[in-house]
């Protein structure tokens, strides 16, 4: 779980536990123009009733010995349908990155998603050739400071690639400027490389704003304790850094003077930031407090020499000038901001490096933009920047900017392969774009007395689908589609299906999603919405020779034995068809035939009928899938790709628009790709490609 920065502000993490219920309706819902709400349970009993049956289901996904499962969250559709969280551990260590998510219904396992397609974690040896000690010194001398506590375990590291044996080593120490440090080293058991860090604390320097008189939640005679948002409490640490602290009191109910003269000021802001967050997840998404189990806020306020320090849950937030002015007062979006990091790592637990640790910052950007529209407060208005009222930057620029992220001249516009390398505030850049885009669409407008312009990267005009339904999608992928090692290619799978199972396939909704994340030149992978978006099936002269493949092999080139009148597969018409992959182990197979297209057609459509069957048990995770391509000379263009996930009992009519060949004669064809294990079969029959004029 990570926090807000720049040069800028903040903040430290526990970690913690527990997970999501979701808003939405159930899973391969019809369409609908909107989602229904979501059922709530008791989290911590979930969480133990999952626990309870941990061995069955690693014995149902076929998981090696020594490997065992613990569960970590639960999200629930209305129709029963469990989205659960797992973690993992090999021989008893800890994998980092070994997380998957399992659906079920009852104890039928409907799919599974494994982190980075890993379905094993295994590592040949759990015996470290690196000496513990080596891995501490290696990790202290990696820190920027001098250490005050160094502590390692070894682990399974399976975060960034095949797992490997390795060290985690958690270095505790406080850095020149002042500020504390956790830092998290992953060291190789062999090699002694330093595979990944990551520090809990980030910190900087900033100024506050001010909300104005807020009302905030208390009890008794006056505390600030706030029963009817589980007894979040807000506690004075009394210059300390650690501990409890004591309960801000006060014998009237009425709190701070809006200056650092007042120390209750501070902890006004801290509390009123838990409760609009609280209140947000609540009425939107249905969630029991931030780690879903019930629980309010801890918040506790520190004053420093030049900082006062706002811990949530964990999550310390720092604010100063850092030269003795401190300055506590928190921003509204800066408050849902942080403590949306507990709702990231209680769910999809998102690492904070590569697209995950975008994928992760970004996600506290949208919730903490939505708490703040949610807020609908006169000092502090609903807009799609970030930390606008802190003064992070000193020139009185906001932090972070949604509907142009590289406006800070620091981050990303639009995904490419170079994302993932950048620091995660940056790497944010292009999903914090999609937000904006999907919510409030392209062109100019003024919200919250701002002036946002945004423009889409593949140049199209986007028609919003609303801030409320981009958000309602995200919290659901987060809660049901992401694992820690996810990408923004997975963002963009995770998201459209999720907008399929709340608005339905044809939905508008789905459409705008979907047209968000080509605008932010995220590939399409498998996930569509559906209704209309392919060209109508063709009708005319068909230019394919021996459509139906009854003359065998005749026309067609590529892999031999594909063409086949097996009788294992049913044809769609006569007995002969194109039967791609089914070989349960690791193989590519393809057909060919070369088409001329003529040059005064003003449409062209390619067609085909194709019926796939698999083994796999499916999740939203693609493991085996058919390409289908066009080669014009040197240059392959892939019109689209079924996979695994596409299971149908019956053939499916698939068409795609290929005009843009006119004139030329171009190569038909159908690439398939299946993994090591597993079968998926793809049987094609009936192609055709029709032009008209």
């Amino acid at each position: 779980m990570k926090r807000l920065t720049s040069a800028g502000a903040v903040a430290i993490v526990a970690a913690a536990g527990l997970a999501a219920t979701i808003t939405g309706t159930p899973a391969g819902a019809a369409n609908r123009t909107a989602p229904l709400p979501a059922s709530g349970f008791n989290e911590p009993a979930a969480i133990k009733a999952e626990n309870a049956l941990t061995a069955q289901t690693a014995a149902a996904l076929g998981l090696g010995g020594g490997e065992q499962l613990v569960a970590r969250g639960v999200a629930a559709d209305l129709d029963g349908t469990e989205y659960v969280h797992y973690d993992r551990t090999f021989n008893g260590l800890k994998v980092v990155g070994g997380d998957l998510i399992v659906e079920r219904k009852g104890e039928a396992i409907g799919g599974v998603t494994y982190n980075r397609g890993a379905k094993s974690v295994a590592v040949s040896s759990t015996k470290p050739t690196l000496s513990q000690a080596s891995a501490l010194g290696t990790a202290a001398k990696s820190a920027e400071f001098k250490a005050t506590s160094n502590k390692g375990s070894l682990i399974v590291f399976a975060a960034t690639g095949k797992p490997v044996l390795a060290y985690e080593v958690v270095t505790t120490g406080t850095k020149a400027d002042q500020t504390p440090s956790v830092l998290h080293s992953y060291i190789d058991a062999k090699s002694g490389a330093v595979l990944a860090q990551d520090d809990e604390i980030k910190t900087g320097t900033g100024n506050s704003m001010y909300s104005g008189q807020v009302s905030i939640g208390t009890s008794g005679s006056f505390s600030m304790s706030d029963p009817s948002r589980g007894g979040n409490n807000t506690t004075d640490l009394n210059g300390a850094t650690s501990g409890s602290g004591t309960l801000f009191t006060d014998p009237d109910d009425t709190w701070g003077s809006g200056t650092t003269a007042n120390r209750q000021t501070a902890g006004v802001d801290a509390h009123f930031g838990a409760q609009l967050t609280w209140d947000y997840y609540k009425n939107v998404h249905g969630r029991n407090g931030i780690f879903n189990n019930g629980q309010g806020a801890r918040s506790r306020v520190h004053y420093g020499n030049a900082y006062v320090n706002a811990f949530w849950d964990g999550t310390q937030m720092t604010y100063g000038d850092g030269a003795g002015n401190a300055r506590p007062l928190t921003a509204i979006d800066v408050a849902g901001h942080e403590m949306s990091h507990g709702v990231t790592e209680a769910t999809a637990n998102l690492n904070y490096f590569g697209d995950a640790g975008g994928l992760n910052e970004s996600t506290s950007d949208i919730f903490g933009t939505a708490v703040e529209f949610s807020a609908n407060n006169a000092q502090d208005p609903g807009d799609y920047l970030i930390g606008e009222k802190i003064n992070i930057n000193g020139n009185g620029t906001p932090l972070r900017y949604m509907d142009k992220p590289n406006k800070d001249g620091r981050s990303y516009d639009c995904w490419s392969s170079a994302v993932s390398g950048a620091d995660p505030h940056y790497s944010s850049g292009p999903l914090n774009h999609w937000f904006y885009l999907a919510s409030e669409g392209t062109g100019s407008k003024v919200i919250g007395g701002v002036t946002h312009t945004s423009t889409a990267c593949n140049g199209a005009t986007i028609t919003p689908v609303g801030r409320d339904v981009a958000a309602k999608v995200w919290y659901r992928t987060l809660s049901t589609k992401l694992t820690s090692g996810s990408t923004y290619r997975d963002a963009r799978e995770g998201a459209i299906n999720s907008a399929k199972e709340l608005y339905g396939a044809d939905s508008t909704q789905c459409k705008g999603i979907e047209a968000a994340f080509s605008a932010i030149s995220v590939p399409a992978g498998t996930a569509a919405c559906g209704g209309g978006t392919d060209p109508e099936p063709p009708t005319g002269d068909n230019l394919v020779k021996n459509p139906g493949f009854e003359s065998g092999a005749t026309n067609w080139g590529g892999t031999t034995g594909v063409i086949t009148n097996s009788s294992s597969k049913p044809a769609r018409t006569g007995s002969y068809k194109a039967w791609l992959q089914g070989n349960g182990r690791s193989t590519t197979e393809n057909i060919t035939q070369s088409v001329a297209i003529p040059a005064a057609a003003t449409t062209a459509s390619l067609s085909f009928w194709v019926r796939i069957d698999t083994a796999e048990t499916t999740g939203s995770t693609v493991y085996d899938t058919v390409k289908v391509q066009v080669v014009d000379g040197g240059t392959t263009t892939t019109l689209g790709t079924l996979s695994n996930l596409n299971k149908s009992t019956s053939y499916v009519q698939k068409t795609f628009n290929v005009t843009q060949y006119k004139g030329k004669t171009v190569t038909v064809k159908f690439l398939g790709q299946e993994d090591s294990s597993l079968q998926t079969s793809f049987v094609i029959d009936d192609v055709s490609l029709v032009a008209g004029s």
